[in-house]
């Protein structure tokens, strides 16, 4: 495995991050307890998670099941850069009782330590706020986090799915107040087929030193040839892939993309990941295996060395956006 700084932390972590966002609702708790093994054995440090994984009734019952594996002992814990995120509603039936979401500095407080008891830990690494909180000024949210940092519950702050105004306003008013580095890291959708992300949260990120974390680095499954598995027989697409694939333009675009790689002879999924290690300002994406072999193929991308022409290649089937102004303006 290959580690890199978390940002401009002194943090190393590995360039894939474990997620764990289906370890409940896709797969149970010994398959999921063997993929960290895994996952741990093969030198994969960082691992992501949620307090709303588990969804519905089930809500935190990831994190349950990653407390019971850290309850084996053998140094897991120790071993582990730990992720969670704040921010979704957890009632089951899916309203909320008043500040119990979002990221006021009650529901901060609240939140941390519910996490901290199903994960059965004492601390958290890094914290992530999973989504902006139009209603709650920074000012607020940093001053439950420098509780929090005091106390010694969490290490770090990271942010996901902020625009890039937001990384700079966080950071900022931080700067501000003194006392917090502030955000560390970025959690965002990128890949080959979702770019848009270069146009302003990647620099902006870059600018304040946070590590790009990409979620969705195969697009829902468009990116690990899904068209070749359907033509086999195999897992049918759906959720975005299959709402993209409807489009006569984005399957021919997909379908591109696999024969390029297939003339190579690439995987689909572990060049989509490849690519991303190549991008500047990311730590590593996110793999959510189901099974060990899913595991297995990530594990073989940070290996691949794709070549200049490759990605070149790859650059005329997904072109980026372009920077921010000149994506938008002259």
């Amino acid at each position: 495995m290959k580690y890199t700084q978390l940002g401009r932390t002194g943090l190393k972590v590995s360039r894939l991050v474990l997620g764990t966002m289906n370890f409940g609702p896709q797969t149970d708790e010994a398959d999921s307890h063997a993929i960290m093994d895994a996952a741990l054995d093969a030198g994969i440090n960082f691992f992501d998670t949620a307090n709303v994984y588990g969804w519905g009734e089930n809500k935190g019952r990831t994190e349950s099941i990653i407390g019971n594996w850290f309850a084996k002992g053998g140094d897991r814990r120790d071993k582990v850069v730990l992720a969670t995120k704040v921010y979704g509603n957890m009632g089951a039936d899916g309203e909320a009782w008043p500040n119990h979401d979002k990221l006021s500095a009650l529901n901060i407080r609240r939140a941390v330590d519910a996490s901290l008891k199903r994960l059965q830990t004492d601390h958290i690494d890094v914290y992530q706020f999973h989504h902006v909180d139009r209603n709650t000024p920074f000012e607020e949210i940093w001053q439950a986090v420098d509780v929090l940092v005091q106390q010694g519950k969490i290490l770090y702050v990271g942010s996901s799915n902020f625009p890039g105004y937001k990384i700079a306003q966080a950071n900022e008013i931080a700067a501000r107040r003194g006392g917090t580095i502030g955000l560390v890291s970025e959690q965002c959708l990128y890949n080959l087929a979702e770019r848009r992300a270069e146009m302003e949260v990647i620099p902006a990120a870059q600018d304040y030193g946070l590590g790009v974390i990409p979620w969705s680095p195969l697009h829902g499954g468009l990116l690990g040839g899904v068209i070749k598995k359907e033509v086999q027989g195999g897992r049918r697409a759906s959720g975005r892939a299959a709402t993209t694939l409807a489009d006569p333009g984005a399957r021919a675009q997909i379908q591109s993309y696999e024969d390029l790689l297939d003339k190579h002879g690439l995987e689909p999924g572990e060049v989509a990941l490849a690519w991303l290690l190549t991008r500047p300002g990311v730590t590593g994406p996110i793999v959510g295996p189901r099974t060990a072999e899913q595991l297995a193929s990530a594990l073989r991308a940070v290996e691949l060395e794709l070549s200049a022409e490759l990605l070149a290649e790859l650059d005329e089937i997904f072109p980026g956006t372009g920077p921010s102004p000149e994506a938008f303006a002259w």
